[in-house]
């Protein structure tokens, strides 16, 4: 008898339904929750470390000094934008995308009550580099739980399997891209920003492919059922 095939441990470009049903849940949703909790916490370190602003912030700080939006609503508008970019990359949204939106500002909020500012440019270092580590691990595990990216991360994914692209490419670009668009706006940047737009993408790729949950075949995809 021919040997049966696990299923392959790659992202898959699936709805909402489908990702439930992708079973591993007892892995899946801790992965996804602890990933998203992780995220926030590491823009918290970044932050403190007040050695320069994530790209995106660059971004969203640029466009605050030109329109009279609170920062809050200029992260929320710009994720919609995003959102209405995965239309022509047939991008599927899911738990994951929304629990990204709900999760990543209160995740950051309370990390900064607890955290200690750190005292001295040795520590400001240290946060800085530990949080973008941290922010590679954080991506590759909510990600890796397929239940949909967050609005940047599906823009990085889905530009990643419309061109062919490694990971590591797309999402250095995009970051790249939007550091510099935020600098024109007037956005801050420093050390820290460079360090997480060059380095966050290799990070992210080398550790995804141990955080990424291969989800069951779905009865449809199975060979032996009729169409």
């Amino acid at each position: 008898m021919p040997r049966s095939r696990s299923p392959r441990r790659e992202l898959a470009n699936v709805g909402p339904l489908s990702q439930l049903r992708g079973g591993r849940l007892a892995r899946r949703l801790p992965q996804l929750l602890i990933g998203l909790y992780l995220y926030g916490a590491s823009m918290a370190m970044v932050v403190l470390a007040g050695l320069g602003m994530i790209p995106w912030d660059v971004l969203h700080s640029g466009l605050l000094a030109h329109v009279p939006l609170t920062f809050g609503t200029i992260v929320t508008i710009t994720s919609v934008m995003v959102l209405l970019a995965w239309i022509p990359l047939k991008q599927m949204p899911g738990l994951g995308t929304v629990l990204n939106a709900l999760s990543i500002g209160p995740a950051l909020d309370l990390t900064l009550l607890f955290l200690p500012h750190p005292q001295g440019l040795g520590w400001q270092i240290a946060y800085m580099v530990a949080g973008v580590g941290l922010n590679g691990v954080a991506s590759a595990m909510y990600i890796g739980s397929q239940f949909g990216p967050g609005p940047r991360d599906g823009l990085m994914t889905g530009l990643s399997r419309v061109t062919g692209r490694s990971i590591r490419l797309v999402r250095t670009v995009i970051e790249v891209s939007v550091v510099a668009l935020g600098w024109a706006l007037g956005g801050v940047i420093g050390i820290g920003t460079a360090l997480y737009a060059l380095s966050i993408g290799p990070v992210t790729q080398a550790l995804l492919p141990f955080f990424t949950v291969a989800l069951r075949p779905q009865p449809a995809e199975t060979p032996t059922q009729s169409d």
